[in-house]
């Protein structure tokens, strides 16, 4: 069995791609993978100005143990921003050491309230897990609209969008 880390990737509290990381959490742990959650959210603020340069702080280095270094695999779930994903991520993938993310697998999942849902940014996003020699599965997700898609408990209820989520993933564990 695969380790999984699903990464929330934006560090903007109460958002949207938190809650579609938050299912594909559970819908994961409901297929029996051992998964775990992080949040860019929840990246010390040292992060930009030491971490990226090496100088790790404990706080920083726990979250490479727990969330990366472990793992085999990963659930990138990006927002768009301006036409690509979040700077938080790239920050993040930056600080990481590269040999540790070296033949690790992942799958893309775009988010926007537009209607493209980050496709532009998940390409961005293949092309530097690549550099990485992280393997990318073919079946990236765009989510369109993702706003419409919640109800007022921040849940997805859409049936559609549930049924191609559990395809992916399902696929994805093959991977």
């Amino acid at each position: 069995m695969h380790s999984i880390t699903i990464i929330s990737a934006t560090n903007r509290l109460d958002s949207n791609t938190e809650k579609v990381a938050n299912y594909y959490f559970s819908a994961l742990k409901s297929k029996g993978a051992d998964a775990k959650l992080f949040s860019l959210k929840d990246l010390p603020e040292s992060v930009l100005h030491s971490d990226l340069y090496g100088k790790r702080s404990e706080t920083f280095q726990k979250i490479i143990d727990t969330y990366v270094e472990q793992q085999t695999k990963f659930v990138f779930i990006a927002p768009e921003y301006n036409g690509s994903f979040a700077g938080v991520l790239k920050v993040f993938l930056d600080a990481v050491p590269p040999k540790t993310w070296t033949e690790n697998k992942a799958c893309l999942v775009g988010v926007s309230t537009g209607r493209a849902g980050n496709l532009r940014g998940m390409e961005h996003l293949t092309n530097i897990l690549n550099y990485l020699k992280i393997n990318v599965y073919h079946n990236k997700l765009p989510i369109s609209r993702v706003d419409t898609l919640l109800d007022e408990q921040g849940s997805l209820t859409d049936a559609d969008t549930l049924k191609v989520i559990d395809w992916q993933l399902e696929g994805f564990l093959k991977f």
